[in-house]
């Protein structure tokens, strides 16, 4: 078996961050299932976290087990030979980076009212080619929450930054968070957010996200401390200018946020749907394999992070084939061809996360 030529298990990993985790236990069958601070796992990720620290140099760097057994890295694989494992398109358009960064996140508590900067902004505020155009996909809700699932996404009709501005001044977050609309969800829910967006994951939300490699967020704060009054004012401006003000009713807000899923393969083994595309963001893709028997996926060229959503059965592709189940955790190598899905029993689902495939 080829190294470059099959795809690589992915080890589990899961981050310290806030509050959570039990849904990612859940979904992987751990027990017992806990919210144990760490609600995010980093699924074939070659980025790291933004506070990396010198005792844990690669947080949020994902290690992949080799045909041979060994665990390593993913960066470290793709430094040793970036062509062999992402291909000369990709690194044309990408470098000798994965490109994306996909994510299961389990919030237990609302998270803080944020938005992420635009590469453009990314590169002003930040010094980062990276800006973070992100993606939800709803796997799962609790129903152990003191209300039903939701997100808060988006201005509400009327606000600009000069309202926002005033709020942020007060040191108001009730007031901030009240200027964007609350947003029930439900299991396949696919959102849009798009880098400058104003959102917060809502308790209760279980979802894989699927963004550019960046671990930039831009909250709602002020520096807290003993600043002078000019680099108070100094990140005043930096973050009113991250946010987008694109404001609208909860309908407009939806019809621009919120996807339909698309067909774009079917037969009688099942189908592929586009969860997210092109016509969204061009940083980033991914889609959904449902295989009843047997399925086949389109070719990309490109690598690929693969999360196993439902199901069991076999990965086959040119040369090899493995068992998968749910939780499954893959990285595909750009010269892995012919994938093919066979399910055991009626319902085979598997997400695919590509990178950017064409140049801006």
């Amino acid at each position: 078996m080829s190294l470059y030529t099959s795809p690589w298990r992915l080890e589990w990993n899961k981050l310290v961050r806030y509050p959570g985790g039990r849904e990612i236990d859940r979904f992987r069958g751990v027990e017992p299932a806990l919210d144990d601070g760490r609600p995010e796992a980093w699924v074939g990720s070659d980025t790291r976290v933004f506070n990396v620290t010198q005792d844990s140099p690669n947080e949020g760097c994902a290690k992949v087990i080799l045909p041979s057994g060994e665990a390593r890295y993913l960066f470290e694989v793709i430094a040793e030979d970036p062509m062999a494992v992402l291909g000369a398109e990709h690194i044309k358009i990408s470098g000798e980076n994965l490109g994306v960064l996909v994510k299961l996140l389990d919030a237990e508590k609302q998270l803080i009212l944020q938005c992420h900067p635009t590469r453009e902004k990314a590169k002003k505020y930040y010094d980062s080619d990276y800006g973070k155009a992100e993606s939800w996909y709803i796997i799962g809700v609790r129903d152990d929450t003191d209300e039903p699932a939701y997100v808060l996404m988006g201005f509400k009709e009327g606000v600009d930054k000069e309202v926002f501005g005033k709020a942020y001044d007060a040191g108001d977050v009730d007031k901030m968070e009240a200027c964007l609309h609350k947003v029930p969800v439900k299991v396949g829910d696919v959102f849009n957010i798009a880098a400058g967006l104003p959102h917060a994951v809502g308790a209760g939300c279980f979802l894989i996200e699927v963004q550019e490699p960046s671990d930039i967020t831009v909250g709602w704060s002020k520096l807290r401390g003993m600043y002078p009054s000019r680099l108070q004012e100094m990140h005043r401006e930096i973050l009113l200018d991250c946010y987008e003000y694109d404001s609208g009713s909860i309908d407009y807000i939806l019809e621009k946020y919120r996807i339909e899923p698309e067909v774009v393969g079917e037969n009688e083994g099942g189908r592929e749907l586009l969860m997210m595309g092109e016509k969204q963001t061009p940083h980033f893709s991914f889609s959904q394999i449902e295989a009843s028997s047997e399925y086949t996926a389109a070719e990309t060229g490109f690598a690929r992070v693969l999360i196993v959503l439902e199901g069991s059965g076999l990965l086959k592709w040119d040369g090899g084939e493995m068992r998968i189940a749910k939780a499954d955790e893959l990285f595909v190598p750009y010269g892995v061809k012919g994938l093919v899905f066979v399910s055991d029993g009626p319902a085979l689902k598997v997400v695919l996360c590509n990178p950017p495939m064409k140049e801006l």
